[in-house]
């Protein structure tokens, strides 16, 4: 009798043991989690992140916050966060940028695709090539067609050298078989000046960036930079649709975890973004900053950060731009 009682004393145990493990995972998550963005507060990235996160918090009943550590090539943030425990209570938000700089880098001190593991992609969006309201060019084929007849003499704005703006300058460059300059700036507000008052021709930035001096009437819309129309600017034509054949430049943000996040934990968070980027209020707040809300498997996200670093790397190359 005390061997049966002693071994169901045992299987009880045993079945305790598992309720109690599997309602720890169920947990999830059980004290704040942070974000840890490569940018600093304010732009495209940030926005995003933050009304994700504060979704995320109501739907998994815990505080989801946005920690950013700007920096360059999104290293000091990367550390971070490869630098946490392996539980889910530190991501790292990714974008096109960190496979600009796995091209541009000579040595990352990380491996994105080692040493993260991936969630779900968050959004998409295009770049917009805009020109000045009195500018001559009404359309992109304008500017084309000017840009042949005198070759190096047009100018066109982006942000730093490396930035995702600039190489998709270089990439329409070389696509477009074309010469022009290519005039870096410290940040968007001086690129606008500048087209304003016509030191460029044409400047390439996001469509948020241009948003308020786009409905001013101050800039006018060329063409965006996808392989086909946006849902945030259906009525801006793409850069194939003006002439470039396979022109398609398309910016993501996206969710990251350190590599060894339990697959539990990477469900819980997909199956939780997937509800949050379907809802209509989330997609509208999205779309006025010209984002597409879209969720992903992971292994799409990590697919497309590998095909977009592949990618970069032939246009940095082809560009001659100096590895940092």
């Amino acid at each position: 009798m005390k061997s049966i009682a002693g071994k169901f004393l045992s299987v009880s145990l045993a079945a305790l043991s598992l309720l109690v493990a599997s309602a720890a995972q169920a947990k999830y998550p059980d004290r704040s989690v942070r974000i840890v963005l490569p940018f600093a507060a304010g732009g495209v990235a940030d926005i995003t992140a933050r009304i994700v996160a504060e979704k995320l918090g109501d739907k998994l009943g815990q505080r989801f916050y946005v920690e950013n550590q700007p920096g360059a090539g999104g290293i000091a943030a990367a550390r971070t966060v490869i630098s946490s425990a392996p539980d889910g209570n530190t991501l790292a938000l990714l974008s096109n940028g960190t496979a600009v700089s796995a091209s541009l880098f000579k040595k990352l001190p990380f491996d994105p695709l080692r040493d993260l593991v991936a969630v779900s992609s968050l959004g998409y969006f295009d770049f917009i090539f805009a020109t000045g309201a009195n500018a001559p060019f009404k359309t992109l084929p304008d500017f084309i067609a000017a840009a042949k007849a005198k070759p190096g003499t047009l100018n066109v704005g982006t942000i730093n050298v490396g930035s995702t703006q600039n190489l998709s300058a270089e990439l329409f460059r070389t696509a477009a078989g074309i010469d022009f300059a290519i005039i870096p700036y410290r940040g968007t507000p001086e690129i606008q000046v500048a087209l304003l008052q016509g030191d460029v021709a044409l400047m390439i930035d996001s469509y948020s960036s241009m948003k308020g001096n786009l409905a001013d009437g101050k800039l006018r819309a060329l063409a965006s930079s996808g392989g086909h129309r946006s849902e945030a600017t259906p009525e801006i034509a793409t850069v194939t649709e003006s002439g470039v054949s396979g022109y398609d430049v398309v910016s993501w943000n996206a969710l990251f975890a350190p590599a060894g996040t339990p697959p539990d934990i990477i469900k819980t968070l997909n199956d939780t973004l997937r509800e949050i980027l379907a809802d209509g209020d989330v997609r509208k707040r999205l779309l006025e900053l010209g984002i597409e809300a879209k969720a992903s498997t992971p292994e799409e996200i990590a697919d497309r950060l590998r095909s977009d670093i592949d990618k970069w790397a032939k246009v940095i190359e082809k560009a001659g731009i100096e590895k940092q």
